[in-house]
């Protein structure tokens, strides 16, 4: 096996003897120097982590197939469409499948404008640039986020922001699609999932306890029916393939509705080991071809954890 990174000084490095470092998914020649290292290595299977690669690494499936290496990846147009937060929406919503309510905003007018239809100082609303990751862009509109009490409650990086300070960092400035959304209140569920073509294998809900920066750090495995089938119909009408991972949460109608899919394995996805369920393993199984529904362990619902950070050295 061998790890590869664009950070030279990565983690990665100092856990695996074999390391590869390789540039950014940005980058002209990223396809061409991955594509050298798996016929020099003759790589078998391909298990790309970051969300920028997936696109560049699926229109390529073929050719890399040809010399033996299968990328783990779904195919480009539900790709796109599950990374594209606003068609994402759209899809469902035209599927038929229940969504938090939403607008689509290039401005900063349009999104005071969608902002008061959503109920906007009275209540919360969230917006988010329709093509990001890692929580890039989003911000939480609160009246109460410049507060006198807020100062001193909230930690920097917070992000809960008045409309007012949106609209003044925005100006007339020319936006990226983004995605103004109802607000939803309630507990966050993240479902990792094992997909084939759409149908699922495996749902592992968890919820979310405790967050760093849009990162989950304490959870609970649960099995609740509701959002395994909610995100089942999800899955179907994406037709998405292999590890993939579900955000939901639940509005003030009690209801679960999706805040967005991640189209390959989660970071967070380690926690389903502690119940003996190797999702990257089963991921590189299912891309060589195995029955891996028949190795899936039982789930053991109501597993805590708590994940904490650890020290790599490298010399």
């Amino acid at each position: 096996m061998w790890v590869a990174d664009a950070n030279p000084h990565a983690s990665g490095r100092a856990i695996h003897p074999y390391f590869y470092q390789i540039p950014k998914a940005s980058d002209p020649d990223f396809i061409e120097h991955t594509y050298r290292i798996c016929v020099e290595q003759k790589v078998d299977v391909l298990l790309p982590l970051v969300t920028r690669e997936l696109e560049v690494l699926a229109p390529n499936k073929e050719r890399f197939l040809e010399i033996g290496t299968r990328i783990v990846v779904s195919d480009a147009e539900q790709l796109h469409t599950a990374n594209d937060k606003l068609h994402l929406m759209q899809s469902l919503k035209k599927a038929g499948i229940p969504v938090a309510e939403f607008y689509t905003a290039t401005s900063a007018t349009e999104i005071a404008e969608h902002t008061h239809k959503l109920g906007y100082p009275h209540k919360k609303v969230c917006i988010k640039p329709a093509l990001s990751n890692g929580s890039r862009g989003m911000r939480i509109l609160d009246a109460g986020a410049g507060s006198f009490e807020a100062f001193f409650e909230q930690k920097p990086g917070n992000t809960h922001a008045t409309l007012e300070t949106i609209l003044e960092l925005f100006g007339n400035k020319s936006l990226p699609a983004m995605l103004v959304m109802e607000y939803l209140p309630g507990e966050e569920y993240t479902v990792d999932a094992l997909l084939d073509k759409g149908e699922p294998l495996l749902l592992l809900p968890r919820k979310r306890i405790a967050m760093n920066n849009g990162i989950s750090v304490g959870g609970v495995f649960e099995e609740n029916r509701g959002i395994m089938d909610y995100a089942t119909r999800v899955f179907r009408c994406m037709k998405l393939h292999g590890p993939n991972g579900l955000q939901v949460k639940r509005g003030e109608d009690g209801k679960f509705y999706i805040l967005e899919i991640n189209p390959r394995l989660q970071g967070s996805t380690t926690t389903a080991m502690g119940m003996g369920i190797n999702l990257p393993l089963l991921a590189v199984k299912q891309a060589m071809g195995e029955d891996v529904k028949a190795i899936i362990p039982q789930p053991q619902w109501g597993l805590r954890f708590v994940r904490y950070y650890e020290d790599a050295f490298l010399s």
